[in-house]
């Protein structure tokens, strides 16, 4: 495959894009591609593939290779899982949660354990300024494919840097940096009390910046 394959749209689709009714991203299987235009610290960027001043850092499938062991296949869609990345919380995003870690004294916000102490996130009001950052710096594209995890595989062992990919990246030094800045994050958060987000302190998720 020559790289850029998933990089299909003539444009970079913003957050507002996405989040728009109707929206541009299909409900269909397939591979995304998100493109920055501000690097978080710590992260090399060297190598990486480059569009219209923003720098690939992330690609990522919708739905997840189906189970092994006989459990139904997931059913998400490009749509329900752009939208979860662009409006939803580090607990259900594993963007959201690297970013969020290594943006924290940037943004303000360190991970969390939050509800019954079993879930991080950043809080609802360092949720709300990382939909503010990726509103600003966080661009996405996508390809509708059938099987998309074997596209990701393809990508990641045959493409450009990927510095923000944990899963298959053959690039050990990107992965360890990576694991290692989040359970230093985690296990800050195991250090903290709960925080609890019931009654009029909850956050409505996904709300434009």
């Amino acid at each position: 495959m020559t790289f850029p394959a998933v990089p299909n749209a003539a444009e970079l689709v913003t957050r507002a894009q996405v989040l728009a009714i109707p929206s541009p991203v299909p409900r269909s299987p397939g591979i995304y591609a998100w493109y920055f235009d501000a690097v978080p610290p710590t992260i090399d960027a060297s190598g990486c593939h480059t569009m219209d001043g923003h720098t690939l850092l992330y690609v990522g499938i919708s739905p997840k290779e189906p189970p092994q062991n006989g459990r139904a296949p997931s059913r998400s869609t490009l749509r329900d899982r752009l939208r979860t990345h662009y409006a939803g919380n580090a607990a259900g995003s594993t963007l959201r949660k690297t970013l969020g870690c290594l943006l924290q004294d940037e943004l303000g916000f360190p991970l969390r354990r939050v509800g019954s102490g079993l879930r991080f996130t950043l809080t609802n009001a360092g949720e709300q300024a990382l939909y503010a950052w990726m509103a600003r710096h966080a661009r996405v594209t996508w390809l509708a494919v059938e099987r998309p995890w074997e596209v990701e595989r393809e990508l990641l062992q045959g493409g450009p840097p990927l510095p923000l990919n944990i899963k298959d990246n053959p690039c050990a030094a990107h992965v360890l940096h990576l694991s290692a800045v989040r359970r230093r994050a985690v296990e800050a958060a195991t250090a903290l009390p709960v925080v609890h987000l019931d009654g009029p302190r909850r956050a409505r998720l996904g709300a434009a910046p």
